[in-house]
């Protein structure tokens, strides 16, 4: 079965599960348990049903928690994008940072209860570092060459017919790289002057709704009416706004352009992988703010965020790009959203872009805009912008943020953008997370799924269709068993095939030496 990207095929290297790793949340040495691939190459709709199924990316890296057993359970999270309300808090970054464009205001208040680092790092950085994963394939070269697909006559269905493919060969293919931006021009970075306190000879500020009281009283008192027997025992509080009344993210973010504003920011998509003409102009000022973020804000050693770390972590991806017929100019895989304030870089959010959603890979900026909350900012940008995509591409309607960790509880911020559902990591069914999270609050480790009779729709039910990867040949594995010397490696396979499912069994290759 051929994917949409041109051909394009998955391959992956199964490691198996792991042994403990040290948890970047609860700090266990190690607690941390998961399943591990090396993606050489991924098509967007395979990686699309992996994280349906509870794997994620670090790199070309493909972890799966071990949710019974590891310390701290890592539920994947999506978000209605289409369907998205903005709450007060997050009204209040938007409404700060345009302030700040327009006005040069700088606020550094915490007062709207979201925290400086909240989704500093969507892509849940914490563990990204922490498997023994491979810099790069250990696959001899000779084994990428052509591929040539044998199987039995009643093989048929799954693709078995003579192919050749140049695994190994890079690819230059570019789509355009369109460049999504929202301009507000600017100025200077003006900082505000020290406030001189409260004037001691002027009466305090009182609150408006009880002066509009007053003045309410006093109106009633001229027209001689009694106020005390017309005045209604509880003030009626205000009819809420009609829906059609209440703003939605873009009227934040759509602001028209001005003459006299403070700042212009620009939002410049690029693609990563493989690297557009933009991203390789851009990439050591990026990386620079990647290196000043990791040492100030995750207190990384200078000699730790060095220029392949960053590549292997954030550039490097195994998502074959892919064009279709849907209107996304842009097309689909891995990407850079850089944004540009007055010229220069200040912050990057990783995302992948595929058939169902937009999935948030990491964001990193330069500590000296920590005031403009930019975590919560640029998901609220990813945001729209899926909803922007999901215009063109009705099926494009999710936003994936990673993983949900009820039991770390500064990783519960997630749960603010609604409407969200958590993944059942035993049937893969999604469900809203009002519904999981009372479950989480007796149990970190829970079957959200009330349905006990309920299983994974997508179990494993014919292992010698597995297609793998042996020899340079593309085979079922009812024919590699048969043609594989040494002893069965069929429990490992089992494996691999349970967690992926059935569907990405079939389409996918496993590599066997």
């Amino acid at each position: 079965m051929a994917s949409a990207g041109g051909g394009a095929l998955s391959i992956l290297e199964y490691f198996g599960g792991e042994d403990g790793n040290r948890c970047g949340y609860c700090k266990s040495e190690a607690g941390n348990f998961s399943h591990g691939m090396w993606a050489h190459s991924l098509t967007v709709q395979d990686y699309q049903d992996l994280i349906d199924r509870g794997w994620r990316r670090s790199g070309k890296y493909v972890y799966k928690p071990l949710m019974s057993q590891t310390c701290c359970p890592q539920y994947t999270i999506r978000l209605s994008a289409v369907n998205y309300q903005l709450n007060k808090s997050h009204k209040k970054v938007l409404k700060k940072v345009q302030k700040f464009l327009q006005e040069g205001e700088v606020s550094h208040s915490t007062s709207d209860g979201i925290s400086v680092e909240a989704m500093d790092s969507q892509a849940d950085g914490a563990v990204t570092c922490s498997f023994s994963c491979k810099d790069k394939s250990e696959i001899p070269e000779d084994e990428l060459k052509p591929l040539s697909v044998e199987g039995e006559e009643t093989e048929k269905q799954h693709g078995d017919k003579e192919m050749e493919k140049n695994i190994g060969a890079e690819i230059h293919t570019e789509h355009g790289d369109p460049i999504e931006t929202t301009t507000l021009m600017t100025n200077a970075h003006s900082m505000p002057k020290p406030g001189k306190g409260a004037d001691t000879t002027r009466p305090p500020c009182r609150k408006a709704k009880d002066i509009r009281k007053e003045r309410r009283l006093q109106k009633m008192l001229l027209q001689k009416k009694d106020p005390v027997s017309e005045q209604p025992a509880v003030t009626p509080t205000p009819p809420k706004a009609k829906a059609s009344g209440i703003k939605s993210i873009e009227d934040f973010i759509d602001v028209p352009d001005h003459e006299n504003v403070a700042h212009r920011l620009e939002v410049k998509l690029v693609r990563s992988s493989p690297p557009s003409s933009q991203f390789k102009a851009t990439f050591q000022e990026s990386y620079q703010v990647y290196k000043r973020y990791q040492m100030t804000i995750h207190q990384d050693p200078p000699d730790k965020p060095t220029v392949s770390q960053f590549t292997r972590f954030l550039c490097d991806s195994p998502l074959e790009p892919d064009t279709r017929p849907d209107g996304i100019s842009c097309g689909y895989g891995s990407f850079h959203q850089q944004y540009w304030l007055d010229g220069k870089i200040i912050a990057v959010g990783v995302i992948d872009i595929l058939p169902s959603c937009v999935s948030s890979v990491y964001l990193y900026y330069d500590p000296d805009y920590s005031f403009l909350s930019p975590g919560v900012y640029s998901a609220l940008r990813e945001i729209a912008f899926t909803r922007k995509l999901q215009r063109k591409a009705a099926d494009l309607c999710y936003y994936y943020m990673g993983f949900y960790i009820h039991s770390c509880p500064k990783m519960r911020y997630k749960g603010q953008y609604k409407p969200s559902q958590l993944l059942c990591p035993e049937t893969y069914s999604w469900v809203p997370i009002e519904k999981c999270v009372p479950l989480l609050e007796s149990s970190k480790f829970s079957r959200f799924n009330g349905n006990p009779k309920e299983g994974d729709k997508d179990y494993l039910t014919e292992l010698n269709r597995v297609r793998v990867l042996h020899k340079r040949t593309v085979m079922p594995y009812s024919v590699y068993k048969k043609r594989r010397k040494g002893p069965s490696d069929e429990t490992v396979v089992r494996q691999y095939a349970t967690l992926v499912g059935q569907t990405c069994a079939e389409r996918m290759l496993l590599y066997r030496s």
